[in-house]
């Protein structure tokens, strides 16, 4: 598979028509069909669907167009990296994160440590925990930020910050009017758990807490990301349980109540390589466990 294949077929993609296509990449449109072809037969999938009037991707197309676009936007933060650390302007730091982390302290320790790091180029990474041990170990970033234990000798995956669980439900829901909620009240209602994939995550230690106390969810319904967890809360389709940071997410059609259990926590844990004692990541490792313990209580909203 070549880059230009895929950079064809992102172009292709977005214009579904193999002559806008080919005038934008400024090549003829027989070899711009032949490359596609060869891309499909190394997949083992077809990806455009050309009996379509108008032409239209398959299902596997619109995967793989997902994937080329997000591949290719990396590819280009990689590029305009390189050449500004090779012409000797900034060095480059890579933090990942997993979505939730933004609502906490996460957003001000990087203001702060981009204002304290002259000559500094960080580069932001939404990813999984699982994803976070990947790109450390193979360099793409210097540090995470996640909710999920890593057993990896090549990490030193550190607590730094304990988020009590707080429940997430329509403001019309009867439980609305309740000043805490147990863990029992919500096993019988419609449970909304995210993410759905990769497993395990933070889904697995929700389901955990429910164990723990030898209660089990009625009635599941998966969602792949946070943000589409609680759009369904605020439909009406369940509830769910989020990190109290989260709270500070303000919306008209859904209201956050906290747990009467207040052991139920989840953690943020800062991961980064075993042995890496550059000054940058000192710095931010500092950074990180002074935000952390100053960050303020999140509300426990009525």
């Amino acid at each position: 598979m070549e880059l230009r294949q895929l950079r064809y077929f992102e172009v292709l993609g977005r214009t579904l028509n193999f002559t806008r296509a080919a005038e934008q990449l400024h090549i003829a449109q027989p070899p711009l069909s032949r490359q596609i072809r060869q891309l499909e037969e190394e997949l083992g999938a077809e990806l455009i669907d050309r009996d379509a009037r108008p032409l239209a991707l398959t299902k596997a197309g619109v995967f793989f167009l997902e994937q080329c676009t997000q591949v290719l936007a990396r590819l280009d933060e990689v590029r305009t990296a390189t050449r500004r650390i090779s012409a000797g302007q900034r060095r480059w730091f890579g933090i990942g994160f997993v979505p939730s982390a933004l609502y906490g302290f996460l957003p001000g320790l990087i203001r702060a440590f981009r204002e304290e790091s002259e000559g500094v180029e960080v580069v932001l990474s939404e990813m999984t925990s699982i994803q976070q041990a990947e790109a450390l170990k193979a360099g793409r970033i210097d540090a995470g930020f996640g909710r999920l234990p890593l057993d990896d000798p090549q990490l030193v995956c550190e607590v730094i910050a304990q988020e009590p669980l707080a429940v997430a439900l329509p403001c019309n829901h009867p439980l609305a009017e309740a000043s805490s909620i147990t863990l029992a009240m919500l096993a019988s209602e419609p449970f909304i758990l995210y993410p759905a994939r990769p497993r395990p995550s933070y889904a697995d230690q929700v389901l955990q807490q429910f164990r723990l106390r030898g209660l089990s969810l009625k009635n599941v319904m998966d969602a792949n990301e946070m943000q589409t967890a609680i759009g369904l809360v605020a439909a009406g389709l369940g509830i769910t349980l989020v990190p109290g940071s989260v709270q500070r997410l303000q919306r008209d059609d859904i209201v956050y109540r906290p747990l009467h259990e207040n052991d139920v926590t989840s953690p943020v844990i800062m991961n980064t390589r075993t042995g890496d004692a550059t000054p940058d990541l000192q710095r931010f490792i500092d950074a990180a466990r002074m935000h952390a313990a100053s960050s303020s209580a999140i509300p426990r909203t009525r």
